[in-house]
Formats: structure tokens, sequence, C-alpha cells
């Protein structure tokens, strides 16, 4: 069987934004024009396609992400001409801070996305963090500057917003005509064309002259354009400086390269809502996003040797894939999403899972229209798809051929900020919650699931207040699981604020052979400035743990060190002030012994952890809480309200400006003074107010505050 598509006609790209930005509102817009739906669903309606779980509608908002595949053939080629057709495979994500795992994990296995923003907001919190996960996954993006019809909508503001706050790289490719209820269209710099959209839903593009009083400005930024385009390249750069017209292919060219090398991003603009700007923003991902051709090969490493390997989007490589979100599907049971990378896999045969050391059978394959699914018997290098029969892969295992693994770089998951007590309603409910449970987890990998080793209850690890409210109502939902819940509770950690050593000789004698491990360590805190690819080679970092392995001359037997390193991290999970783990310890093993007879794994790995323990309580260790940045959108006449709330929680206010009648406060605020802050704002703000919040950073706990928490922790 071939490949139905040629790789270099597909686009994998997401819609990504902060909440109520409008990028469902996008994606269904691009479902309709694209001829996947028959009519456009509506997020205040409760009928949109992209979501489709019954929270998602009922709360109009984004939960989970939403794959789908598309055709797209660009407006400026006649309809009998398809020789520009592309396959979109588009995933439309949350904007909620609680749901950022779904941004996280799609931008790892996508090429290219588009960032919406609210034409009244500009760039927002979540836009920031979205846009440093785009970075760091370096993600070519294309802006839709969206929301164009609403009072108080700015194009020049919001614009102005993604060169202060996000990059200085953005360059318009349009200027909108019109403004709030007066938006009729947009100027096409490129072609120098005024753009309506006209027809059922917008579908017709008509093109007309720029209106007059918009030529000059046309002109101004269409001459910013070129320049920022012709510096990416010597030839057009050499011929604008001698004055000669830059031929539209050629910008397009420049443009294109420029994009995928991250060096500009261009903006649009339009009004989702009103139907207007979509069309132009799908040329513009045919033209300038790229396809997994144009991206550089993915890296990874053999599993046997730690070699770094690579892998190109081709056909006739081996197989490599990485699951990025398993999801439970009602009919066919769980589903693993996964990128290929490279290689084909065809249903009904086997896979390697690479991080787990095992083979798995591929039952069916399926392309995914949302909720909807269509099954193909093969998949291709560059495509996204979901298997069935997957029982023992999670989120960011690696699959492929089992005669040439690979692990490609893992998804970094973000640590959960907040946890709550749950128990069973009844006994028949105690089976199915410990099911609900564990299929939960395996979906979403920021939610936890431990258990209370003195009280035995169960404790549900969250990124946010929604996020574990979302996950009790699908317990009850769609596992009929009916459950009591406590006060959601913050996910406190522990430090070390100075330097100290430590001496473990852990020997037992108990008749026979004995247990012997002696370790001598040297804590301090963790130098974070220094980055990974900085470290001597002796040192080993995770997130939160530092290991220098200094012995030398065989003091202590290799096959001893990796249960010290073990033993030192479950000595920082138990913590030393409160029971809380701690993080960014650097600890180093510089000496120790070892017994010809009586050593053993589990010797040395108890010696590491009574060491580490004893050591940190000597290294001044400190308790730490989670700050959020929280932003604030209240009408002007509750300012003096809203900084007096914002003080008596801790809280500090970073600036303040005006959107449109409306002031918007930043404030860094503790995550324990956030709980029921959306009825005290509500109230004082006669139920005007609303805000947002993203995790910051960790910081210390005032000492009057860390006395509390530890007071309650010991109860």
């Amino acid at each position: 069987m071939e490949r139905d598509y040629p790789l270099e006609k597909v686009r994998n790209f997401g819609i990504i934004a902060h909440i109520d930005a409008g990028k469902t509102t996008t994606s269904e817009r691009v479902l309709f024009y694209t001829g996947v739906s028959h009519k456009i669903g509506e997020v205040h309606e409760g009928d949109t396609v992209m979501d489709w779980m019954e929270q998602e509608r009922e709360r109009g908002i984004t939960i989970t992400s939403a794959a789908t595949t598309a055709f797209w053939n660009p407006t400026y080629m006649p309809k009998e001409d398809v020789s520009q057709k592309c396959r979109f495979n588009l995933i439309d994500t949350p904007g909620h801070i609680d749901f950022t795992i779904e941004v996280k994990r799609s931008l790892r296995v996508l090429d290219g996305a588009v960032v919406v923003f609210d034409g009244v907001a500009g760039v927002e919190p979540q836009s920031e963090t979205n846009w440093r996960y785009a970075d760091e996954g370096k993600v070519p993006r294309i802006c839709f500057i969206n929301k164009l019809d609403r009072t108080g909508a700015s194009f020049e503001k919001s614009f102005q917003s993604i060169l202060d706050r996000l990059t200085k790289s953005a360059i318009r490719m349009q200027i909108p005509v019109g403004e709030e209820d007066q938006f009729a269209g947009v100027i096409d710099l490129m072609t120098m064309k005024f753009v309506t959209f006209e027809g059922e839903m917008g579908n017709m593009l008509v093109y007309h002259d720029i209106p007059e009083e918009h030529k000059a400005d046309a002109v101004k930024y269409r001459g910013m354009m070129i320049e920022a385009i012709v510096e990416n390249d010597e030839k057009l750069m050499n011929e604008y400086l001698e004055g000669k017209e830059i031929a539209l292919a050629d910008l397009k060219r420049v443009l294109r390269k420029a994009t995928i090398g991250n060096t500009i991003v261009p903006v649009y603009a339009g009004s989702a809502l009103k139907n207007k700007g979509v069309q132009l923003v799908l040329d513009a991902i045919i033209d300038f996003l790229p396809s997994p051709m144009d991206m550089p090969p993915t890296k990874g490493h053999d599993p046997k040797t730690d070699e770094e390997i690579f892998r190109h989007a081709d056909d006739k490589e081996p197989f490599s894939a990485l699951a990025f979100k398993i999801a439970t599907d009602p009919y066919v049971g769980q589903l693993a999403f996964f990128r290929v990378y490279s290689g084909t896999l065809e249903s009904g045969t086997y896979v390697y899972n690479a991080t787990k050391g095992k083979k798995e059978r591929i039952s069916r394959i399926l392309r995914m229209h949302a909720n909807e699914r269509e099954e193909v018997k093969k998949v291709f290098a560059g495509e996204i798809a979901a298997a069935v029969g997957l029982k023992d892969t999670l989120t960011s295992d690696s699959l492929c051929d089992e005669n040439n693994p690979i692990i490609l770089e893992r998804i970094v998951i973000p640590e959960p900020v907040i946890s709550m007590r749950i128990e069973p309603k009844t006994k028949a409910d105690q089976e199915k919650m410990g099911i609900a449970l564990g299929r939960l987890s395996a979906e979403d990998p920021t939610f936890r699931v431990t258990s209370d080793t003195e009280t035995g209850e169960t404790i549900i690890w969250g990124m946010g207040e929604l996020h574990l409210d979302i996950l009790v109502d699908r317990m009850k939902r769609e596992f009929n699981v009916e459950a009591n819940t406590g006060k959601p509770q913050v996910a406190y950690r522990e430090t070390i604020t100075a330097p100290a050593e430590a001496e473990c000789k852990y020997i037992k004698q108990s008749g026979g052979r004995g247990q012997y491990g002696h370790v001598k360590i040297k804590i301090k805190p963790m130098d974070l400035t220094v980055k990974d690819e900085d470290l001597p080679k002796n040192t080993k970092r995770s997130p939160g743990f530092e290991f220098i392995n200094s012995i030398k001359g065989g003091i202590i037997p290799q096959e001893y060190i990796s249960p010290i390193e073990k033993g030192l991290k479950e000595g920082m999970e138990r913590g030393v002030v409160a029971g809380y783990s701690l993080v960014n310890v650097s600890v180093e093993l510089y000496d120790g012994s070892f017994h010809e007879v009586d050593s053993s794994e589990i010797a040395f790995k108890i010696a590491g952890s009574m060491a580490l323990q004893d050591a940190a309580k000597k290294a001044r260790p400190t308790l730490l809480e989670p700050v959020m940045l929280v932003e604030i959108v209240f009408p002007d006449k509750f300012m003096g309200d809203v900084t007096g709330s914002v003080a008596s929680r801790r809280g500090q206010v970073n600036s303040m400006e005006d959107r449109g009648m409306l002031k918007v406060a930043t404030a860094m605020i503790p995550l324990a003074e956030m709980f029921g802050y959306a009825t005290t704002l509500r109230s004082m703000t006669e139920g005007r107010g609303t805000f947002t919040m993203t995790p910051a950073e960790y910081v210390a706990v005032p000492a009057n505050v860390a006395a509390t928490v530890i007071e309650a922790r010991g109860k």
C-alpha cells in the first residue's frame, strides 16, 4: 500500500492561545471551510465538533486537545488546479492553565502552530506560557489577531503587545479595515488588495482596490514587511536596495524559510466568529508553515548503548513514533495517539515500545476527526494517528522497529501544584474508583494518585481546582463512581539553604550474611544558573536533583552507585521539615567503603537515604510554596478593593494597565491564598471581575505561615 498523499503536502499544526481568545471558534471555521463539517459549530451554543466532551460543551471551554484531518486548496489557486492542495493534521488545544499538559504534549509532536490572540486583550498570561513552550520546541508559528469585531478591539495595540511581550520578530502581513462593529475586512500587504468575506458564512473572498484613506498606511506597512523579509536573503536585499520591485514568489520563498527558521513570525487579522480572515490564515499555513520534510531530523538515543541516533521523515527508514496522548474511547477502549517520525506502520503488526522494553500488537489504526474515527490500514512518516491495542503504552513512550530501537526525547511533564483527598461513597464504588483513577492518570500525566501512608487515604494531585473538579466529574459520568472529596491542599516543597556533610554506615547482623553499606556525602543548594550541557561528566541532573559521583579507585564498586542514587532520591521524597519532597539539592558522593561479603544493593540504598536525611537536617532546610502569576480584569471603580484584596492575600501587584474601559492588574500571589478567590472577586466587583492564573515559581514560605503549615501537617 502506497502513501495516498505526498509528504511535502502535509501540515501538522496546532491552534494555541490564552483561554477565551477564540481557538475553538477558529478551529470550527477551519473544519467548515475545508469541508470536514457542513455546519459551523458555536462554543456559546454547545454544538462544536472539537469540544465534544459534555463538560466542554457545558462550560464553554476546551479541556482536552482534539485532533482532526482536513484538506485545503489555497484561495489563490483555481479550484480545478489542486497542485498546492495540502492535508492538515490539526490539533485544537485548551487555553486554561489547568490543562497546560495538552498544549505541551501537542507542541512536542507538531511542526507548526497558529497562535490566536484576543483583539481586545492582546497577549495574556497563558499566551506567554504557550509561547514559551513553542520556543522550547523551536516550533515555527504564525499569529492570528482575532475578535477584531469586539468593542475595544485594536489590531495595533495587540500587535504591539506581541512585539513587547513575546517576540521582536513579528511582522504584519495584513492590516484591518475598520475595527469593532465597523470591521469590514483586511488589506493583504503581499498582494496590496483589500479583501472582504462575503456570501454564506464568509466563504466567498472578494478582492477590491485599497480604499483611498488606507493607501498611505498600506504602503508604509508593506515597506516594513518587505524590509523584514529581505533581511533574510542577501540577493533580495541587494535588489531591494537597488530599488527593484521584489517578485511575490521570491517574497513568499524567503518568508517561508524565515518562518520555518523562527526568524520571522507572520501576523494576520480577522474575526473567526464573524467569518472574516480565517481562509487567508489557511493559505498562510500552506505557504509558510513547514511540512515534515522541512523539519530537522528527529533526535533520539539507542536504549542499549545510549548513542545518539537521528531519524529522517522518510518512509524507507526504520519505524519510529512518539505516543503523545492516551485517551479512553467508549467504543474502542484505550487509544494511543502517536506521531510517526520515520518509516511506516500497518495494523495487525507488532511494534516495540523502547521505553518499556516490550512488544505490543497494533490491532487497529484510526485517523481521528475530533471524537469520530476513520480506520486506516497503514500510516506513513509525518502522519498523526491513534492506535488500538497498546496496553502498556503511556504518554511520552517511544514506539519503534524492534531491530532498530530508539528512544525519542521525552515530553517534560509539569509537576502538580494542588492535592485533594478522595474516598468512595459506598463499598461498590471502591473497586470502580481504583479503575477510574488508574485510567484517568494514564490519560493525563499531570494527574497523580498517591496514598497517605499514615491514614491510608487516597490523595489526587493536579494543576488546579478546575482540573481536579473536572476529573472528579469525569469519574462520576464516565465510570459511575460517586466519591466524597476533601478541601484542596497546596503542594508545598522543601529545599536547603546551606551546604552540609553526612556519613552513614548501615551495618546489620542477624545471623548468616549481614548488611553493610557505607557512604559519605556533601550536599548544597543546586546552582540552577549552570546549564545541563556545561555540567562535568561525573554529574547527572534531573528536575530538582543533581548527583555528583566523585568516587575514585573502586572505593565503592560501580554496581552500588545506582542504588545509592536511588536511596538519595527516596530520602529527598520524605523531606525533613514537614514531610514534603526536597527539591533543588546537589549531592556529591565522595567517599565510603564496602564489605566483600555483606555489602548489597539494598544496604547501600538505605545508607544513601539515611545520609541524605541527616545532611538535609543540618543544611538549614526551609519550606517552599507555589506562587501564581495572576491577571485580574475589573472595572476601574473597584481598583482600591482589588489591590486591597491582593495585599490581604500576601500578594504583590506588579503592573496595572488599561484595557478599554477596564483595568488589568498583574500580581504574584501564593496559591494557598487563592482558594475561593473567584467568589470574593465577583462579590467585590458586582460580578464583573475575572481572573486567570499561571504557576510562576516556588518561593520560601514566611516563618509565621510555615509554622501554621507544619502544625497542620502534624495533625
